[in-house]
């Protein structure tokens, strides 16, 4: 699969990268984990390069299973820095608008 802008990614979901900022922003966090579901992985890498095009944070992904909003990633001791914020990306709203 070749790499999508954001821009063609959004002609299909409506990520709501404005209002990620925006919490991203008003939270303070130094450090933020993405979660997405199955259908939206193979995007992670270009939300996150335009994601760091707007704030100067650093940003984990999650690729482990999600199977919805209540399936929260837990993270051990092997990670050896405090994650201040998680997005959930879902699919509800995240339908097609094709």
């Amino acid at each position: 699969m070749q790499n999508k802008t954001i821009s063609e990614i959004e002609e299909i979901y409506d990520l709501e990268l404005d209002k990620v900022i925006s919490n991203i922003k008003k939270s303070k966090a130094k450090l933020v984990l993405l979660q997405f579901p199955d259908g939206l992985k193979p995007y992670a890498t270009s939300v996150v390069d335009y994601l760091e095009k707007k704030v100067n944070v650093a940003f984990l992904i999650w690729f482990g299973d999600c199977f919805g909003a209540c399936d929260t990633p837990v993270l051990g001791k092997e990670l050896d820095k405090e994650i201040d914020l998680v997005v959930q990306f879902g699919h509800n709203d995240l339908m097609p608008s094709y």
